[in-house]
């Protein structure tokens, strides 16, 4: 298993709008997608730099996710996203190796992607996730 690229790196936000306006006033990125992930309890917006994306998350429910990690830590990055080619596969080698899973099978995530995460007690401190885009 080798990821082919950073997929994206997930951000939280308490507020969408305002966090949108920065990137787009201050840094000059276009933000291209806003999309909500019921299941979740999340509010995404999407912002492409070069072959990354950035992905807003906004708690819809204070207690998803999300907002327990704002209430938690604060806001920031919350996530660091690989691309893979066999998500399946992927998972099941990095807990071949002792890395404990959150996702044991994968699930639908924002953009259509199929996700899963790794836990961060066996990842040094950051929550990973693997993504895939099926054909």
């Amino acid at each position: 298993m080798i990821p082919t690229h950073i997929e994206h790196i997930g951000i939280a936000v308490k507020n969408l709008d305002e966090a949108i306006n920065y990137y787009e006033e201050v840094l000059g990125l276009k933000c291209y997608k806003v999309e909500e992930v019921k299941d979740q309890k999340v509010k995404t917006a999407f912002f492409q730099v070069g072959q990354t994306k950035i992905e807003l998350l906004e708690s819809t429910q204070p207690d998803g996710p999300i907002g327990k990690f704002i209430e938690k830590r604060g806001e920031g990055i919350h996530h660091l996203a690989f691309a893979v080619n066999n998500i399946e596969g992927s998972l099941q080698q990095v807990k071949e190796k002792g890395v404990r899973l959150i996702d044991e099978k994968p699930r639908k995530g924002a953009e259509g992607l199929d996700i899963a995460f790794l836990h961060p007690k066996s990842t040094f401190g950051t929550l990973t996730e693997f993504c895939e885009k099926k054909s």
